[in-house]
């Protein structure tokens, strides 16, 4: 599995990071951990999932998480898109 998230902000990508999940894990915990991953990798909080991240997820595999995510932390970007590119 092979996850994209990107930073946005003002309609241009600040950064962005692929993370490949080879485990036998979940689905579920291999996107959980490719978050964490991403965020780590700029020193974020992990964002928390909204109804309408996870709906945005399931039916497009790809959701994104803005200020209200991202609770106790005030963000210097627009949005973290997250995204599924391979299964």
């Amino acid at each position: 599995m092979r996850i994209w998230g990107k930073i946005m902000k003002s309609n241009r990508m600040l950064w962005d990071m692929t993370v490949t999940e080879d485990s036998d894990d979940t689905r579920t915990h291999k996107i959980f951990h490719a978050l964490e991953v991403i965020c780590h990798a700029r020193d974020l909080s992990v964002p928390i999932w909204l109804d309408t991240n996870v709906r945005d997820f399931q039916q497009y595999k790809k959701t994104r998480f803005g200020q209200d995510s991202f609770v106790g932390e005030q963000i210097e970007f627009d949005f973290l898109e997250f995204q599924i590119l391979e299964e």
